[in-house]
């Protein structure tokens, strides 16, 4: 159902079938009628507080102003996003990799035709808002805090919503895995008080495959920041992970450096934005 859905909308933006009485009413309530089933019922359903306003595809992709190749990367920033939240939503089928000293936790699942996800669960203590303006807004500056990251590069940028980014990974550590670079398509979206960045692999004109270098695959993946229940200035951190890094490795090897790369991905998180805070403070002085 969740494919014709995206048909039903895609069909709306087409000019000879904006005036066809009923469709964008229908396109809509198929849309609200496949995330409250991707929401199904229970406490823990975080997908709830988007469900409630209205949906994460009510900003509906507009022909206007683009081009046939960036209307391509827009629906690929949507079904990754789309992608993702049906595999958070579901509770069940979760193994835990790795749970760290300070609570933070690594879940995995195998799934059929996508392979080994993982999912990062963390607490921070920064509002979502924060969070976001860090990870989405000073995207190119992730290098600088995170030593997993060599660079991170904006090649494109598609209405306020959708990039086309390229990042350098950096060698692990003994170089079990070497330097691996991604293009992906990444869509930023703010729905209400949570805040998520999901992306996949793309191809981009502007990055062809580098000689010497392997070109790994990714996605689905997302960032979900909500408000934690007990304190809302407090973050519900989750981070989605799906990835192929490529060449001949041992999947015991790549299954615990995801793992590790996740936690330490948090654990640099936090003193970046304890950073920030310093520096705000010391510029008040």
């Amino acid at each position: 159902m969740l494919p014709a859905t995206f048909k039903l909308c895609a069909g709306i933006s087409y000019r000879h079938m904006r005036n066809m009485t009923g469709l964008r009413k229908n396109a809509m309530v198929a849309i609200h009628h496949e995330l409250y089933k991707l929401a199904g019922p229970g406490p823990s359903n975080w997908i709830s507080q988007v469900h409630r306003r209205n949906s994460l595809l009510s900003s509906q992709i507009k022909e206007e102003g683009y081009n046939e190749e960036e209307m391509s990367y827009l629906k690929q920033g949507e079904d990754a996003l789309q992608k993702a939240i049906r595999i958070l939503s579901e509770q069940d089928g979760w193994t835990t990799e790795t749970v760290a000293a300070n609570g933070d936790k690594v879940l995995s699942k195998v799934l059929p035709h996508v392979g080994k996800v993982f999912k990062l669960e963390v607490m921070l203590e920064q509002h979502p808002d924060d969070l976001y303006k860090e990870l989405v807004g000073n995207m190119e500056q992730m290098g600088e805090w995170n030593p997993n990251v060599k660079e991170v590069k904006i090649l494109q940028k598609i209405g306020q919503d959708t990039m086309i980014t390229h990042e350098v990974s950096a060698e692990t550590p003994g170089n079990v895995v070497g330097p691996r670079d991604f293009v992906s398509v990444r869509c930023a979206k703010r729905r209400g008080s949570t805040c998520f960045l999901a992306g996949m692999s793309t191809q981009h004109p502007k990055m062809p495959e580098q000689r010497g270098v392997v070109r790994a695959e990714n996605g689905p993946t997302c960032i979900v920041m909500k408000p934690c229940a007990e304190d809302p200035n407090k973050t519900k951190f989750t981070w989605l992970l799906s990835i192929d890094l490529k060449g001949w490795i041992p999947k015991t090897i790549i299954n615990k450096v995801l793992a590790q790369t996740q936690v330490d991905f948090a654990s640099h998180l936090r003193k970046r934005m304890a950073n920030n805070v310093s520096k705000i403070c010391h510029d008040c002085l």
